[in-house]
């Protein structure tokens, strides 16, 4: 009999695990599971459970929102790879990016089932100068809204809580003048200079629950970043065409820097606050940036196939 922890955040989204918690634990069961389960208690907790404890299982299961997976892979890299268990979630939180990504069905009893008799597949993991992230590393415009909002906000309103969140955000845009140095996809170094608004180093064609990027150009097991910057837009027109470029996921106007890259160094004169999977990444002038191919074996079903 296999061994599963499974961890869940008793607060995230509208708190579907706890309504679902007897047959998320039934369908563990059911494929002959030896069961722990942990409740988180404060932030960080879901690290130190994993990294004290992971090896002792074949399989942890994390169910909350982002944050809550941020704080799962962060625990999962703390473990030689040797003794890394394998992994499943279940989206419960208001955005779940990431889960979209994969396709994860939002119903937590159909996310469990997959995690313990879904197909197994070896992830990508970014690495940052503060910390790992599942699939996205940001700076710049919207990127605080997440941490920013209340918990209890998040609970009541759902993703509606993000979009007012960033309607605030709109009265106090900034912009930053940096340095971005990358290899490109010939191992190639090149270098950038400008003024950015927004920049992100992901994994994901969900953002913020905004579909930014193609799936078709989302691969996790490739060893490489999609990035993409968001230049200062100077007037009304530049701005127009930056909307429609995010519609229409076209990058190619001089609005835009877009490539792929198993490695970026962003460095700045002054500090720029950076979130990891929407939560705080902390404040930093240089932030380096590393694809770790291959890192962590998830297990789940995707609702698509």
């Amino acid at each position: 009999m296999k061994k599963l922890l499974f961890i869940y955040n008793p607060r995230s989204g509208k708190e579907q695990v706890k309504k679902n918690l007897s047959d998320i634990l039934d369908t563990f069961a059911k494929a002959e599971m030896d069961i722990t389960v942990r409740p988180t208690q404060c932030a960080k907790d879901c690290i130190e459970i994993i990294e004290n404890r992971g090896e002792e299982f074949d399989l942890v299961v994390a169910s909350g929102g982002d944050g809550t997976l941020n704080e799962a892979f962060n625990g999962l890299m703390a473990l030689e790879p040797e003794k890394r268990p394998k992994f499943g979630y279940i989206p419960a939180g208001s955005t779940n990016d990431f889960a979209t990504t994969l396709g994860i069905s939002k119903n937590p009893v159909e996310a469990a089932f997959g995690a313990v008799n879904g197909n197994g597949f070896m992830c990508d993991v970014g690495k940052a100068t503060t910390g790992y992230f599942a699939y996205v590393c940001a700076f710049g415009i919207f990127t605080q809204v997440s941490y920013a909002t209340p918990q209890e906000t998040k609970n009541l309103l759902g993703h509606t809580a993000y979009i007012l969140e960033g309607i605030k955000s709109l009265t106090n845009i900034q912009d930053y003048h940096l340095k971005v140095t990358y290899e490109d996809e010939d191992g190639c170094e090149q270098v950038i200079e400008d003024d950015f608004l927004y920049g992100m180093v992901s994994n994901t064609s969900f953002v913020g629950g905004m579909n930014l990027l193609k799936q078709s150009e989302i691969d996790l097991q490739d060893g490489l970043f999609e990035v993409l910057l968001i230049k200062k837009l100077r007037n009304p027109l530049e701005l127009q065409q930056a909307i429609n470029a995010l519609l229409t996921k076209n990058f190619s106007k001089n609005q835009f820097y877009f490539f792929k890259s198993s490695k970026v160094s962003i460095s700045s004169d002054e500090e720029v606050a950076w979130t990891l999977d929407g939560e705080n990444g902390g404040l930093v002038k240089d932030m380096v940036i590393e694809n770790v191919p291959s890192a962590i074996t998830m297990k789940y079903e995707s609702k698509e196939k």
